[in-house]
């Protein structure tokens, strides 16, 4: 299985392409703040713990840009209630 994250700024969402299948979160970016929105997995990723992989590289990618993080989507807010070494991105609410 060969995998690849991006940052697609021209669709303003992290992807994880996987064999051609892309899994991707969306986000709205500000100068100091990104805000996650939803997080897709097609069907046919499902199972494979693709959605974390995902997770943890759109984390990573946040905190690489020293941004502050702002989560909507339901997927995110439950990695890292599972992961709260993380905590620390989060901005001010």
């Amino acid at each position: 299985m060969t995998e690849h994250f991006r940052d697609n700024e021209t669709s303003n969402r992290f992807e994880l392409d996987v064999d051609g299948a892309i899994a991707f979160v969306t986000y709205r970016k500000s100068p100091d703040t990104i805000t996650l929105e939803h997080t897709v997995v097609s069907p046919e990723l499902g199972g494979k713990g693709i959605g974390s992989k995902l997770a943890r590289a759109t984390l990573e990618a946040v905190r690489a840009q020293g941004r502050k993080l702002t989560v909507e989507c339901e997927f995110i807010q439950g990695y890292m209630k599972k992961h709260p070494q993380d905590n620390d991105l989060l901005g001010a609410s």
